[in-house]
């Protein structure tokens, strides 16, 4: 090597790095119109990274819809069942034309990462707070199927965690982003019925069971069905495939919520925004002639009623003031006392319940951080009172809740249903 040293002048420097820049500007590097926002892309930094957490049924259902927004782009999957990461990875992969779904077992896994910004929660509902909770304390909004509680308490701790965690939360309450269900609601929550008295709510079947064990069933191998991991926070059981699909057992191992629970997280949670948002009940009876009465603590009165509905189809709710009423359900129609009470407004129909325009209004707000429709706090009352209303049933007679105390009033027996143990290791 030669010691001779090789001076570069500033002046040549200077002319070496201009030319440089020329070449520069005379080939400029390509940049895909894709990766500006361009010919109706939207760009990565618009894209909302979104993963998938117990995407069965109701979940492919849930993911089609955003799949159907084009600033999702969705990556990753957790589920207990290896056909159903197949399936859903291979949904995903065809929509963008590559490989690059990723598939985990355990859903911590996918909690983990750092470029998903939102997850879609469509477990069963035994896992729907758990889950939910721990997206939240990972730094993810979260758009989750209800219902969103197994218990009272579980409802209490998800509307605190997520005040405290500022995420973004979604119940999958998808009537409140349907025209006909939100003009309903705005009748009378803003007079329009004259004082409201009553709103009635369908509860599908008023029952209130225990999940129990059936015939134990040779375990499968983990990979293609992680039963512990399926179990959860609920009490354990042995392996039947039947468990394995039972809407109800997912609840978990305590008092299960039947028609009350399920049908409820939609219709009390539409009369719970009736009548403002407000606090949850404070007396609930025991079911009689097929309606159970319940009273808020301005007196109104939430009525589950198993019969006499218009048919307006499923999920129907029913509003009544003091001047007037008015009746909704899923065909996406309205009866109501007076057509003044239209007042020129055309009410858009649309029947059928999709969750599009939920999940719509979910990514707006993971944009503006701001509050969705089916928030947490909304979600936590109508669940409370769908709890304490099922409680009462159980019990079959009335008890008396305090939304101060978070309690039922000098009632032991109650009170013991307000919560479960998890099994270990998860915590809320």
């Amino acid at each position: 090597m030669s010691k001779t040293r090789t001076r570069l002048h500033r002046r040549r420097f200077l002319k070496n790095a201009l030319s440089a820049a020329g070449a520069a500007v005379a080939a400029p590097t390509i940049i895909p119109s894709s990766a500006l926002g361009l010919d109706g892309a939207v760009a990565p930094s618009e894209r909302i990274v979104v993963g998938g957490i117990g995407i069965g049924r109701r979940g492919g259902y849930d993911l089609g819809c955003f799949l159907q927004q084009d600033d999702v782009q969705f990556v990753a999957v957790a589920d207990i069942k290896q056909a159903r990461r197949t399936a859903v990875k291979k949904i995903a992969d065809t929509k963008y034309g590559n490989q690059n779904c990723d598939t985990y077992r355990d859903f911590r896994e996918l909690l983990d990462r750092r470029d998903i910004d939102a997850v879609l929660i469509a477990t069963g509902p035994n896992w729907h707070a758990t889950a939910a909770m721990t997206a939240a304390k990972a730094g993810k909004d979260m758009y989750c199927e209800k219902p969103v509680t197994k218990n009272i308490d579980q409802s209490l701790i998800l509307a605190d965690t997520m005040r405290r965690t500022g995420r973004v939360f979604q119940a999958g309450t998808q009537r409140r982003n349907l025209p006909h269900f939100a003009f309903a609601c705005e009748l009378a929550r803003t007079g329009k019925l004259g004082k409201l008295k009553r709103v009635w709510a369908p509860p599908a079947g008023m029952q209130a069971m225990m999940s129990g064990w059936l015939v134990p069933q040779a375990e499968p191998d983990r990979d293609v069905v992680d039963w512990d991991m399926y179990l959860g926070p609920a009490a354990w059981r042995p392996f039947n495939k039947k468990l394995l699909d039972g809407f109800n057992f997912e609840k978990g191992g305590g008092l299960v919520g039947g028609g009350v629970l399920e049908w409820g997280s939609h219709c009390v949670d539409l009369c719970q925004w009736a009548v403002g948002d407000c606090l949850p009940p404070v007396e609930y009876n025991a079911k009689k002639d097929g309606e159970l009465v319940c009273r808020y603590e301005n007196g109104t009165e939430l009525i589950f009623r198993e019969k006499g509905w218009i048919p307006l189809g499923s999920c129907p709710v029913r509003f009544e003031g003091e001047t007037g009423w008015v009746e909704a359900g899923d065909s996406g129609k309205m009866v109501l006392s007076s057509p003044a009470l239209l007042a020129g407004r055309t009410v858009e129909e649309i029947g059928g319940y999709p969750a599009t325009y939920h999940v719509r209004d979910f990514l707006n707000c993971v944009k503006t951080r701001s509050l969705t429709k089916g928030n947490a706090e909304a979600a936590c009352n109508a669940h409370i009172a769908c709890h304490a209303a099922n409680i009462a049933l159980h019990l079959n007679r009335q008890v008396k809740y305090d939304n101060i105390t978070h309690e039922f009033i000098n009632d032991a027996q109650a009170n013991r249903l307000r919560s479960e143990a998890l099994r270990e290791p998860w915590r809320l």
